[in-house]
């Protein structure tokens, strides 16, 4: 067959076209265009046995993914339309809507109707058309069987085998990570246990035919209990469950780039995401066993939280990776393929202009215009390779890859290294996707929970926030209206569980912050002068040897007690609230914001509005109102407790990376209205109520009267009434923190509704004068007759009320130049 034949076939442009077009009508599973799809695949899985395609995931790499996707591709299609329990009522309708739209049927409605009754029993007829495929399928599938059993090992073997750590050869730590099966390296081992449990599957005649193929099908069934066809759709393999064949698996993470090892970052994220795919699907599949633990783990958090850590380290460090590369490209992968080509021993004409014009390409690569500027797209060397790949990968090739397999591992050596040039996000994703976690929303909250319980993990919790990023790419562009908010799958349900998330990590740091405000609220409050009674009257019993306390009294300890600690390994709940905080302050501040479907997410600021509102509901307890009661703390002692909570917020900002200034700030002016930003009530309602309806209205009942020396209003003591200082409430101290605690505006709030009293006293003795009116003009006029001005005054009434109303006018203008002079003074 001749070169130019080849080329017509264009394998490699409809392997990548079927592929993406699969994948979407996967996502449309409703969608109608079945049977045009499958005739495509069809014309090139026989086009591809026509030509008798060679495959070797080693030598070429996509040709040979290309074809085991499309494979899989099919097969999870068919299986997921066989399971739709609708279909031949959809098919119906469409029939009709066609027939009633277009005045005919849909000409392939016939073909439609015989595919759904063919798959009923979609393995037995998946079987009969796969049996002309089984060899491409089976040559295929063994290229894998060395790769398979090298990546399917457990935890302990690759510990044991240092696989993923760079110290184990120090000495090697610049020498570049290097393979002849580059991409195999980070080929996700959940997508081999897929391509040869279904390609076995519907060519399971090749099991008999090969002891590496039995070998092979084996090694893949130890693996999982489900296989995943689409989201959250998956095959089940075994009926009786199995243990987890993996254990947990920490990987390192450098600190400092090393371009060197790229290779090994996209292993380790490659392994990662192996772990919590399998993890997450068989917990959401697998019912209830005997050891639950199996499908759980509670270290998940951290594994996540690694791999954001390497995607992280990587996007930092493109400029180093891609300055390193291009000079390895041009200096090293054009040299090596130089002399492959050199030494090959039969290269036609055509072939020998195309491999050349890679090395001249590659060879022309360097840095220019300064550290940052690196060669533009490298995608056209990609696919031109691809393209040449899939030409020669054919049994009658001029230069057939079969028995010049160098080439073909030098070239996905080459590919490996262009990708990081300008497709490290594309390399990113290959490696450590996990968008279709997206679906599991269950499991993923049950994961966050357990991470949450675990004290150990609460520094990894971001990682959870920071997978919903990864949620965009499940969205597929034939399927673009899940894009639009409030569908299942878009931008609400990523949001929805990154803010769920966020929250509950907001909402714990904020009780952490207010359970500490709490204890140093506390241990000022033991310092306040109405606990010395106590201390003096026992130092006084002491001093005159008089008999101890009864042994019912509560034996209080010193202020400073708690600091005193003979162990330092007892740990007091301070310690417990600081070292908790300091965790979810860690993870809370690990990125300063993060996209999820083009919304941008600051963390920080939802720990921000968490202790604003919790901060803002602890000032107002502070002062402890009773409507029911009329019971109120003392201004002086809210004052105290508010500079505990002030003092130990401020003392934050350097471990939870807020600006706490303007958060209490934010609080304390708030506290100077009359309502906060919540509509609820404040210092400034709460005792501009107390002052009027408790304080001022006992002393115009005579229970409190003013006394102008003490500066303060006084309680009349009354047999038989519980005891009140009123003094406590209004003595220049107390007013003094009253006007710290609502500040100048409320201070006029208060003031106003004060004046606002005596207006309606005026009012109302407005009235008794308008009452009084004729008897007063007389007395007026009477001024200088004493006779009868004695005769009149006894016809005023309400003189008893007038008087009162002048002592009520009198209280409140006293307690508001006493409040006045306390704001003047602070």
């Amino acid at each position: 067959m001749s070169l130019p034949s080849v080329y017509q076939n264009k394998f490699a442009e409809k392997l990548t076209i079927l592929n993406d077009r699969g994948r979407g009508v996967l996502v449309r599973i409703y969608n109608i265009k079945k049977v045009e799809f499958g005739d495509h695949v069809y014309e090139l899985l026989n086009t591809i046995d026509a030509n008798q395609c060679f495959f070797d995931i080693h030598v070429n790499y996509d040709f040979t993914k290309g074809y085991l996707d499309l494979v899989v591709t099919y097969v999870s299609l068919v299986l997921l339309l066989a399971r739709t329990e609708d279909r031949r009522a959809l098919v119906g309708m469409y029939h009709c809507a066609h027939e009633m739209s277009h005045g005919a049927s849909d000409p392939s409605f016939a073909r439609l109707g015989q595919m759904l009754l063919e798959y009923e029993h979609p393995l037995k007829k998946l079987t009969e058309e796969f049996g002309p495929h089984t060899k491409a399928v089976t040559s295929a599938l063994l290229s894998l069987h060395f790769l398979f059993a090298r990546r399917n090992q457990g935890a302990e073997q690759w510990r044991s085998d240092q696989l993923l750590s760079l110290l184990s050869t120090a000495g090697a730590m610049l020498s570049p990570a290097s393979s002849d099966t580059m991409a195999c390296e980070y080929l996700s081992l959940e997508v081999m246990e897929r391509w040869i449990l279904m390609g076995f599957l519907v060519c399971p005649g090749a099991l008999g035919m090969s002891p590496q193929c039995l070998e092979l099908w084996r090694l893949a069934l130890q693996g999982s209990l489900y296989l995943t066809l689409l989201r959250d759709e998956v095959l089940q393999v075994h009926k009786p469950p199995v243990g987890s064949v993996w254990g947990p698996c920490r990987c390192p993470v450098p600190s400092k780039p090393c371009p060197a090892q790229a290779l090994f970052v996209f292993m380790a994220l490659s392994f990662c995401r192996d772990e919590v795919s399998w993890l997450v699907r068989h917990a959401e599949h697998v019912t209830k066993t005997k050891t639950p633990e199996d499908f759980t783990d509670s270290h998940i958090a951290e594994m996540l939280f690694l791999m954001e850590q390497l995607r992280s380290l990587v996007r930092r460090q493109v400029g180093v990776l891609q300055r390193y590369h291009v000079q390895y490209l041009a200096r090293f992968d054009a040299l090596v393929l130089s002399e492959i080509i050199q030494n090959l021993s039969v290269c036609p004409e055509e072939e020998s202009i195309i491999l050349s014009s890679f090395v001249s390409s590659l060879s022309a690569l360097s840095v220019k215009g300064g550290r940052d500027h690196v060669p533009g797209d490298t995608w056209g060397h990609r696919s031109s390779w691809g393209s040449h790949g899939a030409y020669t990968s054919v049994a009658k090739a001029s230069l057939p890859l079969a028995t010049n397999p160098d080439v073909g591992r030098v070239m996905n050596l080459v590919v490996f290294h262009t990708k990081l040039l300008d497709s490290l996000e594309e390399l990113l994703a290959e490696a450590s996707d996990l968008s279709d976690l997206c679906f599991y929303p269950r499991i993923m909250e049950k994961m966050f929970v357990a991470t949450m319980e675990e004290p150990s993990m609460l520094r990894y919790s971001i990682a959870f926030p920071l997978l919903c990023s990864h949620f965009s790419r499940c969205v597929h562009p034939m399927c673009p209206e899940e894009r639009h908010r409030g569908t299942w799958v878009g931008d609400a349900v990523a949001l929805g569980l990154c803010n769920k998330f966020l929250e509950e990590m907001a909402r714990q740091a904020s009780g952490c912050i207010m359970d500490a405000c709490a204890e140093h609220h506390n241990l000022s409050e033991q310092l306040l002068p109405k606990h010395c009674a106590s201390t003096v009257s026992k130092a006084r019993n002491k001093k005159t040897l008089k008999h101890p306390a009864k042994k019912g009294e509560p034996e209080r300890d010193k202020p400073g007690a708690e600091s005193q600690r003979k162990d330092r390994t007892l740990t007091t709940n301070m310690d417990k609230l600081h070292l908790t905080l300091a965790e979810l302050s860690l993870s809370l501040n690990h990125v300063p914001n993060f996209t999820v479907f083009e919304h941008t997410v600051t963390p920080a600021e939802y720990l921000s509005s968490h202790l604003e509102m919790r901060f803002t509901k602890a000032v107002v307890a502070m002062a402890g109102y009773s409507q029911a009661t009329q019971e109120v703390a003392r201004p002086s002692e809210v004052l105290v407790g508010l500079g505990a909570y002030v003092t130990f917020i401020q003392s934050l900002a350097h471990l939870v990376g807020l600006d706490t200034g303007r958060i209490i700030r934010s609080v304390l002016l708030q506290q100077t209205q009359p309502r906060d930003a919540a509509g609820e009530q404040t210092l400034t309602t709460i005792y501009t109520n107390w002052y009027l309806e408790a304080l001022l209205r006992q002393a115009s009942m005579g229970a409190i009267v003013l006394a102008p020396a003490l500066q303060a209003f006084t309680t009349v003591p009354r047999e038989g009434e519980p005891s009140f200082s009123a003094a406590e409430f209004s003595d220049v101290s107390e007013m003094r923190a009253l006007a710290e605690l609502i500040g100048p505006y409320g201070m006029k709030f208060l003031s106003d509704n004060l004046m606002w009293h005596v207006s309606s006293q005026v009012t109302e003795l407005k009235k008794l004068v308008n009452e009084n009116m004729d008897t007063l003009v007389q007395l007026r006029s009477s001024s200088c007759k004493p006779e009868q001005m004695a005769a009149l005054l006894p016809r005023l009434t309400s003189a008893d009320n007038v008087l009162k109303r002048m002592t009520i006018i009198g209280e409140i203008l006293s307690f508001r130049a006493m409040a006045q002079q306390g704001l003047r003074e602070v």
